[in-house]
């Protein structure tokens, strides 16, 4: 049985991608190298819509987290961290661990931050130099209204920083036009090339900052990369194999244009949640917010999510992800981003409803 891989990340690789990463070694020192990095990040540059610096690191997605602290703040600042989810709670312990001043506005799993709450707490909390933002909290299958927030930010005077992990290259992301100044993700998600790259978008309000950082850092350090990226190379060994991989997947992407991969997403997302609701399943995530690269919804009363993913798979050859945090054991998640279509979206949909009602009778 062929496997419909649905967990949101590592996602499916398209075979322009998967060729592209068995071409040889170059030196990474040389013109070749040069002219294909210049390259990457012209192509990286125009999938976030900024002129500013994209940035490349070999490392997980979660690396940006503390990229972003150690080269925007020093330690003691107050900041202030939107909560939705598990990931947006992992931004602000990183940030706590570096002795940060977290502030936290939390909104309950499966809801969105939205602009009102978000301005009532910088106004309670005046002082706050950074506002960190989950694009799409994986966890709950929410998409938090980026823009908006944004401008809520800007008018506020504080750094914007983004996670955009499970939004970057699915979702609608304009970083110049909606003020973004930091957002960061990884290469495992809807850039369709496996983990291994920490891409980070930072604008001139970002780079400023980096002048008034009070973190000691050499691996991180925004100023070196981006002096060595200018001239087309790395401070240190970049992953090679990995980077074949993401320019071939910005080509195939800057090709099809980045407002027709937004509205394929759209169609995906809406393919899942129709599906699955038409089925009789209850989804997780509020509907005005829906995330158009994964969808969630809990199991059955009294079911365990290892039981239904465990019959997800046996049965119909679907691979899912469990839940996260407080819904680890009564959650499943189906992602829906980067190479994959609406037919196999819809058959993954599909299979969980045949399961839950499976499940459910059983149980019942």
């Amino acid at each position: 049985m062929d496997l419909n891989f649905r967990i949101p990340g590592p996602t499916p690789l398209p075979p322009m991608v998967l060729s592209a990463m068995q071409r040889p070694m170059i030196s990474h020192r040389g013109s070749q190298f040069k002219e294909f990095y210049l390259e990457t990040l012209r192509l990286a540059r125009e999938a976030h819509r900024t002129e500013h610096p994209v940035l490349l690191w070999p490392a997980s997605g979660s690396a940006g987290w503390e990229a972003s602290v150690v080269n925007l703040f020093a330690p003691g600042d107050p900041v202030l961290a939107t909560v939705c989810g598990e990931f947006g709670q992992r931004y602000a312990e990183v940030a706590r661990i570096f002795g940060l001043d977290v502030r936290m506005l939390e909104a309950p799993w499966g809801q969105a931050v939205t602009p009102d709450l978000l301005r009532a707490a910088l106004e309670a909390n005046p002082e706050v130099k950074g506002v960190f933002i989950t694009h799409n909290e994986t966890a709950t299958a929410v998409t938090n209204p980026v823009a908006e927030l944004a401008a809520v930010v800007r008018a506020h005077g504080a750094l914007v920083l983004v996670d955009a992990v499970s939004g970057a290259g699915a979702l609608p992301l304009e970083v110049d036009a909606w003020g973004l100044d930091f957002v960061m993700s990884g290469s495992q998600k809807a850039w369709m090339c496996p983990p291994g790259l920490m891409i980070a978008a930072i604008g001139p309000r970002a780079m400023d900052a980096v002048k008034g950082s009070g973190f000691p850092r050499f691996y991180w350090d925004f100023e070196r990369m981006l002096q060595q990226s200018e001239q087309g190379f790395t401070p240190t060994t970049p992953a090679l194999s990995t980077l074949y991989g993401f320019h071939a997947a910005l080509t195939i992407m800057i090709d099809e244009g980045m407002d027709a991969v937004w509205d394929r997403h759209r169609r995906l997302g809406e393919a899942a949640r129709r599906t699955l609701t038409e089925g009789g399943v209850e989804l997780f995530a509020d509907p005005a917010y829906a995330s158009n690269t994964v969808t969630g919804f809990l199991t059955p009363e009294g079911v365990s999510t290892k039981a239904f993913n465990a019959r997800l798979k046996e049965e119909f050859g679907v691979v899912a992800a469990g839940g996260q945090g407080p819904f680890k054991e009564t959650m499943v998640r189906i992602g829906h981003m980067g190479w994959t279509t609406i037919g196999e979206t819809e058959a993954a949909a599909a299979a969980a409803v045949a399961v839950a009602h499976e499940l459910g009778s059983a149980e019942a």
